[in-house]
């Protein structure tokens, strides 16, 4: 199931972190080493929140919305925002975090995009410190969001055509990507203590 291999870790300036695994092949190690990376995130925070981005009416950008959905069928500790139910996209970004600021007090937020490079970077998950601006690689750049954001690379993108980049993924490497980051987070969280 977690099929990655290669994977770099390294400081950026000075505290941004960046973590990479490549689609060619993986251990179960690596994403236990991802998962112990976003746990330690979490432990600066009292408030957590995670924030999928994305549509249902988009293969390639139905990521989000199913990593949403996995974590909430699977009672994630902490509140989630996007499923394929109820999806945060262009439309209601705005308005959805409002609603966050409304209800959490300085929360740590973590994205959960789907984003487009070249085709030897597809499959590839990355995890990034700082806000990311979704719908950039289409032309179409929303508000910045983020503490840490975790996006996976679904497909090529197409200079030309990139909303079309996004329509013609394969359903196969949506599904595998959003099975591999919903481990990653649900293990995350296992050994942080909840206090409430």
């Amino acid at each position: 199931m977690f099929s990655f291999k290669k994977k770099k870790t390294v400081r950026l300036q000075e505290s941004k972190l960046y973590f990479h695994y490549s689609a060619e092949s993986s251990t179960e190690e690596d994403l236990h080493e991802m998962s112990f990376i976003l746990n330690t995130c979490y432990q600066s925070c009292n408030e957590i929140v995670f924030l999928c981005i994305g549509s249902d009416r988009s293969t390639g950008d139905a990521y989000g919305p199913l990593v949403g959905t996995m974590l909430e069928e699977s009672h994630f500790p902490y509140p989630v925002f996007g499923t394929i139910s109820e999806p945060v996209h262009a439309i209601n970004l705005e308005k959805v975090l409002k609603d966050i600021h409304s209800r959490f007090t300085d929360p740590m937020i973590i994205g959960v995009d789907a984003c487009l490079g070249d085709h030897h970077q597809i499959g590839s998950i990355l995890l990034k410190e700082g806000p990311f601006i979704p719908g950039n690689a289409i032309g179409n750049p929303l508000i910045e969001v983020g503490t840490y954001h975790l996006k996976a690379v679904v497909n090529y993108l197409d200079p030309h055509f990139p909303v079309n980049s996004l329509n013609t993924t394969r359903l196969d490497t949506v599904m595998n990507l959003s099975k591999i980051t919903s481990a990653i987070l649900l293990n995350s969280v296992k050994k942080v203590p909840q206090t409430k």
